[in-house]
């Protein structure tokens, strides 16, 4: 195995070399219309974005798909070699292809290309060689120009494949923001996710799955510990007759009385211990939230409320086993 300095040395030189490509990819878009015509041409669809390619520029294709799809732009994937093989009629009339190759030249594109034509739908070339067959036959030229690999013997798709997938990224987002696609919108392709969880998961989605730990403000110290330990939310929120909030009790301060009231317990009531206006979050706000303001004042729990109204606890776990935290 190669010394630790050696290996770092090589690990920075790769990412040097593909950094380097990026930036000869920004440059190449100022030199053709084609990439902004490209995104025209988009976003006029009325069909879906079909990125097709062969070997690595096959996972390049498939990783640009999902981009698309979480950003707005309906996209498939269909691989160069499986098109020719009955792939090919996924495509349909008002579809659009985006065909990536490094070198633009291989057996499987220059079989594919004339049945795309033949089937009259609009192709551009993501491709490093603008001078291709695959660039020559294509209506847009999305241009990756790469000198040489990262791979030492300039063999392995490496720094070809990141300018590649940089490129689709840019698509991507220029498509995203002529779409003034909003951060509502990725939240709805996004519900399973932990970003979507921060862009719609309200406080009240996980609230309504705790109990309501209450009890009011004349309540002797035997209730109160039995509604906080049997509630297991660690406090119990303090209301007054009319249903008022008035104040939290927590485990702490129970802890905290004991000192306090030594001697006299039987005497406690709820109002003689509870912590008055304790920090509160809506229903309606973001989960997200309510995370912020636990962690801005070093707490487990806050009072969730309704118009106004106590309507329970969320807590730190509820955060926790959501994985917003």
């Amino acid at each position: 195995m190669k010394p630790q300095n050696e290996l770092n040395n090589l690990a920075k030189k790769v990412l040097q070399q593909e950094a380097e490509a990026i930036q000869g990819v920004a440059a190449a878009i100022d030199r053709t219309p084609d990439f902004a015509q490209c995104v025209e041409a988009i976003l006029s669809l009325r069909g879906r974005v079909v990125v097709t390619g062969i070997g690595k520029s096959a996972h390049i294709a498939g990783k640009m798909v999902a981009t698309l799809n979480s950003t707005g732009t309906p996209a498939l994937f269909m691989h160069a070699a499986d098109a020719i093989h009955g792939d090919l009629g996924m495509i349909q009339a008002g579809d659009f292809v985006i065909a990536i190759s490094k070198s633009g030249d291989t057996p499987e594109i220059k079989v594919l290309v004339p049945l795309l034509k033949r089937k009259g739908v609009p192709l551009a070339a993501l491709v490093s060689n603008a001078e291709s067959y695959l660039a020559v036959q294509a209506d847009y030229v999305l241009h990756a120009p790469v000198e040489r690999e990262a791979c030492p013997h300039n063999l392995a798709p490496t720094t070809s494949t990141t300018a590649a997938l940089a490129l689709g990224d840019a698509l991507a987002v220029c498509l995203l923001e002529s779409r003034a696609f909003s951060r509502q919108d990725f939240a709805h392709l996004h519900p399973g996710g932990t970003l979507g969880k921060e862009l719609y998961l309200k406080v009240g989605d996980l609230s309504r799955q705790n109990q309501q730990p209450q009890v009011s403000d004349t309540a002797l110290l035997r209730e109160i510990i039995l509604e906080i330990s049997g509630k297991r939310l660690g406090a119990t929120a303090v209301l007054e007759e009319g249903g008022e909030l008035i104040g939290i009790i927590t485990d702490g301060d129970l802890r905290r009385m004991l000192t306090t009231y030594e001697g006299r317990l039987e005497t406690v009531r709820a109002r003689d211990i509870l912590t008055p206006s304790p920090v509160t979050i809506d229903v309606e706000d973001f989960a997200v939230e309510a995370l912020a303001r636990m962690q801005a004042r070093n707490i487990t729990q806050l009072v969730v409320t309704e118009q106004g109204r106590f309507n329970g606890f969320i807590h730190l776990h509820d955060l926790l086993r959501e994985g917003l935290v």
